[in-house]
């Protein structure tokens, strides 16, 4: 596998971490330099640690996951963009969801956003490739496209405020019904 190649799965793999990024950097929650960064190294370390463990299972676990992965994908990202909808539209303001760079919202996020990674280190193991080094650059690259969706959605959260908020929660839910709709579809 050459680096373009390995650059090219590892953008295409960070995308939906980005988008995600966007959106909740749009709800002020992960803001700041401490929620940022792990939020984004969580991302990334989801994302280098999901493709090893597809690689390391082999086609044994494909079958019991693939009927419900994106199942799972889509109830994650729609459960965490409902939330901030209804945050989006309250009027008092309040921070009822906390900080989504931390505990269980946090961990759901980073497995939602990862789950398409175990699929690449099946095929990467299907097809002979050694997993480490792609492993580590779809992680670094999911990392650094974390912190440039979270920055960018900062800017936008502070510029547009709550109606960044729907949309962001829109975003979440929308890659969702993408990620749903993709399996059913293919």
């Amino acid at each position: 596998m050459t680096i373009i190649e390995t650059l090219l799965i590892s953008f295409s793999m960070s995308m939906d971490a980005f988008a995600v990024c966007l959106g909740a950097g749009t709800t002020g929650q992960a803001g700041g330099a401490r929620p940022t960064f792990r939020l984004a190294f969580h991302f990334g370390l989801f994302q280098f640690i999901m493709p090893v463990i597809g690689w390391l299972a082999g086609t044994t676990i494909e079958r019991y996951i693939a009927a419900y992965d994106h199942w799972i994908a889509f109830g994650l990202l729609a459960f965490v963009g409902a939330r901030m909808i209804r945050s989006g539209f309250d009027k008092d303001g309040e921070e009822k969801n906390g900080s989504i760079s931390r505990g269980w919202t946090m961990i759901l996020l980073s497995i939602a956003v990862s789950i398409d990674a175990l699929a690449v280190g099946l095929s990467l193991g299907v097809v002979g490739v050694f997993v480490w080094y792609p492993a580590i650059v779809i992680g670094v690259v999911t990392g650094l496209m974390s912190l440039l969706g979270l920055q960018i959605g900062n800017r936008l959260g502070r510029r547009f405020g709550k109606t960044m908020e729907i949309i962001g929660g829109l975003v979440l839910v929308g890659i969702g019904v993408r990620i749903l709709v993709a399996h059913l579809m293919g």
